[in-house]
């Protein structure tokens, strides 16, 4: 009687509620979704099933309960607010029981009360995260043979991908020149047609392609004109991380007529599963995200990469880890299905992650092996070096110099920003032909409407020998990438270098009264800069790679998880690109690009993944990320611990030794990865008693959102307590004794001795000091550390166990000591 006087009260209200502006709200329900309900309703029987087991998401069960959900939210708002007041976009109903709505905020507040609704948040948006790695990471010779060998590495595993979509017809997605590809049974997602073509985006290879846009839609950001409104990639990157990790093996990558290698994703006979969420203009929206995500792992997914994340820490929940994209995340984790997420590009700053959860698998980006360096050698004698992806000058020559300020016509000058070389029309063909045209790199190119494409461009059309961009002014945190081009080309990103060759230009050029050139006597030569220079220094983190600690809450308190988890490479990485593409200008038009970003390190996680999901099909996704971490790589390729690009104080770019918040437990090692010996696994209930065990943690906010209720067995647990492998301690006062779960996956008995290294500002001790463990079966360890000495400062150290049969397991261990 009660719920009634409600709902009528609520109706009485309405004329004020449709006021105001509408947005787009998160709504979780009281109840169960599909993935854990017990069969507690009559009349609807159980859907939950044990993790070994497979849901059957077409059975009567899934289905009625499905629908019982989906009508109880629409009778929900049919009850409190008027038709045509509000528009439920999407019902969430496989990961968690919820809705999202588009109405007014005083709508929202009047949801917030009603009977059933555990929590109201509102929407907010997501960001992007943005050949020769294969080889890097030794998956050639040291781990596609042990799968078949590369037609068949991560065979009938299926990757879904939360991105921008795909491009179906670039080759690196064919299934033409392959074996066929046959059905896979678990998976049941759907594939939308192309509205222009009428052609399916699936063909095998491709098993899956939707597109989620309501959200977008409803908040007024989706411009039908320009975004696209199926699963085509109108931006690039969703294509690029595809490729990435399940690209077709051995596409020869080929731009102005040069070939920069063959581009193979990490598993290349894995599944593609498509859920495009951001678009060209504006990113995407949580709710598209979290209806992607539902639907992804209700199709039966085996691995999720999202190289997306909020644009902050979310602001309506106390704690980082309890809001509705790392709630479904938790849900997708408890169905099976392993999440690769890029960390983030805030880096070298501290605490700029944008993934923060222990269920998630956050990926820092690696810098590897190759780096496209040139040279130009003046008249001098002096030679500057560049970057510049380019042949040389003809017949390895000098030409002529002239600046593109000598090169004017007219009065361009005071009209236009001439000077960054973007439009021909401005410049004199007959003074600039057969020099090389030296150019100025403007803020035009930071904010993107100039690009070194756009200068070679320019460059061909006035019969220039070739070009120069010279970097005069220094942009703190500005990415500088070699690009490649047709015609010979450098960029100068060192300012002093510049002004060395601004210095020699105008000393050997004659001016009249007025100012302007008359004789142009400077000479110059570009070396040819299409093959890499490979190093030993590799791998190592990217500057712009977020970096940790990780937080807790929006005030940027420290938490007690280690973020990120691992490194893999995500520098100048090679891959398909979508001709459409607009998310790099440089390479507009082009079949495939060389990008950067976290973006790129996610799917070579998600991929290796892969490779270890179809060794080990009944591996939980935590067994899979504790494989990948324990394994990690510590030492670069030259035997020298892993170092990080970082600032000097006069922002410059320096490196400093790494740390476990710079690349979590170390560079991915694939090989190692699929022979673990030992993993700490954790189960739904360990994340929950994580959840519930934060400090000044609303229990009734983990029920909410996360769905599950804190219990009497989480009383007592502290956060660094769930069996994860990593121990991080944010705030060690006087002495905490920790345990750890290993368990063996090895078909052989082992024995491992263990060690521990750490600073002596913290004491680490661990217990026993050596074990044996039998296949499949547990041992645990318990470590004790001790503050020594309080210096405000995280001590970084590490546990290792070395296994008689050759198994290296390590967990780096992060504390900072307080009084």
């Amino acid at each position: 009687m009660k719920r009634i006087k409600l709902a009528c009260l609520l109706l009485v209200f309405v004329p004020h509620v449709v006021l105001g502006t509408h947005d787009v709200y998160i709504v979780t329900m009281e109840g169960d979704p599909v993935v854990s309900y017990q069969g507690d309703i009559e009349g609807f029987p159980a859907t939950a099933v044990d993790l070994d087991e497979e849901i059957d998401v077409t059975s009567e069960a899934v289905t009625s309960y499905s629908l019982h959900l989906r009508r109880h939210h629409d009778n929900l708002l049919d009850s409190l607010f008027v038709e045509g007041t509000y528009e439920k976009l999407y019902s969430y109903h496989h990961l968690m029981n919820g809705f999202a709505v588009h109405m007014s905020s005083l709508q929202a507040e009047f949801l917030r009360k009603a009977p059933g609704v555990k929590h109201v948040e509102r929407d907010m948006k997501i960001q992007k995260l943005t050949t020769h790695t294969p080889q890097f990471l030794g998956l050639p010779t040291g781990v596609w043979p042990s799968g078949g060998g590369f037609d068949r590495a991560g065979e009938d595993v299926v990757i879904g991908f939360v991105d921008s979509g795909i491009y179906p017809q670039h080759p690196s997605f064919s299934s033409h020149k392959t074996d066929p590809y046959g059905p896979v049974p678990h998976y049941k997602g759907k594939c939308e047609m192309d509205p222009v073509t009428q052609r399916s985006f699936c063909n095998g290879k491709i098993v899956g392609a939707q597109h989620f846009a309501k959200a977008a839609i409803a908040a007024g950001a989706f411009n039908p004109d320009i975004e696209f409104a199926s699963p085509l990639d109108g931006d690039g990157h969703g294509s690029h991380t595809a490729a990435i990790a399940a690209g077709n093996n051995g596409i020869p990558v080929r731009m102005h007529g040069h070939e920069f290698g063959k581009a193979s994703g990490m598993a290349p006979r894995a599944r593609i599963a498509v859920y495009k969420v951001l678009y060209r203009l504006f990113g995407g929206y949580v709710a598209d995200v979290v209806a992607a995500i539902d639907q992804a792992v209700q199709d039966g997914v085996d691995i999720l990469n999202l190289s997306v994340g909020p644009n902050s820490p979310p602001t309506a929940t106390r704690t980082t880890f309890l809001n509705p994209f790392d709630a479904a995340l938790l849900s997708a984790v408890k169905a099976g299905v392993f999440v690769a997420q890029a960390a983030g590009n805030g880096g070298p700053f501290p605490k700029t992650l944008v993934s923060f959860s222990p269920w998630i698998t956050t990926v820092a980006a690696g810098v590897d092996d190759r780096r496209y360096k040139n040279h130009l050698t003046l008249g001098n004698g002096k030679l500057l070096s560049g970057l510049g992806l380019s042949p040389a000058t003809h017949g390895n020559k000098s030409f002529t110099l002239i600046s593109a300020a000598d090169a004017l016509l007219g009065s361009s000058a005071t009209k236009y920003s001439a000077l960054d070389c973007q439009r021909p029309e401005l410049l004199n063909k007959r003074k600039v032909q057969g020099k090389i045209l030296l150019c100025g790199y403007s803020f035009n190119y930071i904010s993107g409407t100039a690009s070194i494409k756009k200068v070679s461009q320019t460059a061909k059309s006035l019969g220039a020998a070739g070009f120069i961009v010279a970097v005069e002014n220094s942009y703190p945190g500005t990415k500088f990438d070699p690009v490649p081009v047709s015609v010979p080309g450098i960029l100068i990103t060192d300012v002093s270098k510049t002004t060395d060759l601004i210095d020699y230009y105008n000393s050997s050029t004659a001016r009249d009264w007025a100012g302007r050139a008359t004789v142009f006597k400077a000479t110059a030569g570009i070396a040819d800069g299409l093959a890499p220079t490979v190093y030993n220094s590799a791998p190592q983190v990217a500057l712009f790679s977020s970096r940790g600690p990780d937080v807790k809450d929006f005030s940027f308190q420290d938490a007690d998880v280690l973020k990120p988890d691992i490194l893999a490479p995500g520098n100048l990485i090679w891959a398909a690109w979508t001709p459409n593409g607009t998310d790099e200008s440089n390479y507009a038009g082009e079949g495939f690009a060389m990008v950067s970003g976290t973006s790129m390190a996610a799917p070579h996680i998600a991929g290796i993944a892969a490779l270890i999901k179809q060794k080990n099909p009944k591996w939980s996704p935590s067994a899979i990320k504790s494989a990948l971490m324990t394994t990690a790589n510590t030492l670069d390729k030259g035997s020298h611990p892993l170092r990080a690009q970082q600032y000097t104080a006069s922002e410059m770019m320096t490196l400093s030794r790494a740390t476990p918040f710079d690349c979590g437990s170390g560079a991915v090692n694939p090989k190692a990865a699929l022979d673990p010996g030992l993993v700490l696994d954790a189960t739904h209930e360990d994340y929950i008693t994580f959840l519930c065990s934060i400090p000044d943690v609303n229990h009734s906010e983990v029920s909410n959102i996360a769905g599950s209720s804190c219990n009497s067995s989480s009383k007592g647990q502290r956060p660094f307590d769930l069996n994860i492998p990593s121990i991080t301690i944010s705030q060690l006062r006087g002495t905490e004794t920790v345990k750890r779960t290993v368990t063996s996956v090895s078909e052989e008995t082992e024995t491992y001795s263990i060690m521990t290294r750490m600073p002596p500002e913290i004491a680490l001790d661990v217990t026993p000091a050596a074990l044996t463990v039998l296949p499949g079966a547990s041992r645990e360890i318990t470590a004790t550390l001790t503050a020594r000495s309080v210096t405000g400062t995280y001590s970084f150290g590490e546990i290792t166990m070395k296994g008689d049969r050759g198994h290296l397991v390590r967990i780096p261990v992060v504390a900072m000591g307080f009084k």
